[in-house]
């Protein structure tokens, strides 16, 4: 069956992939401050990872799957707390040490850029194959 939108489904998974890596993102840097969350511990940060995949439900010419991307698995990051000096905290301990998430906000938006442009490349895949089509139909009208 020939398809009018060749490899739509593959940019719309990785606009889907990558829209979930900014939601996570942004649930990094909301709880970059998190020093007790629901298990009494500080915040973990969230990393997100992709796989490639053949999608056979979308078959290329020649009878092979057509390459796609999907989010593999969200996962806490392995990195430790660190220990901040702030005497009074509610979460300090008998030196005023505070837990706190060792989030860096630089490398939070350095991944909402990078996610952020993946995003935009594919949703001009998206648009670029569209705007085709509609050419490719119009030329029968003529």
């Amino acid at each position: 069956m020939l398809q009018l939108l060749p490899g739509i489904k593959s940019a719309t998974a990785a606009l889907s992939a990558e829209r979930l890596r900014l939601d996570v993102v942004g649930q990094n840097i909301a709880n970059a401050q998190t020093t007790h969350g629901t298990d009494g511990k500080p915040y973990r940060r969230q990393v997100v990872s992709f796989e490639s995949f053949l999608d056979r439900t979308d078959v290329a010419p020649g009878g092979q799957g057509v390459p796609s991307v999907r989010v593999s698995k969200v996962e806490a990051d392995n990195r430790p707390a660190r220990s901040v000096y702030i005497p009074g905290h509610p979460d300090a301990d008998s030196q005023g040490m505070v837990k706190m998430p060792d989030i860096s906000i630089h490398e939070e938006m350095a991944d909402m850029i990078a996610a952020s442009r993946a995003y935009e490349a594919n949703l001009a895949v998206v648009k670029s194959s569209r705007t085709l089509a509609l050419q490719a139909l119009s030329i029968g009208k003529h």
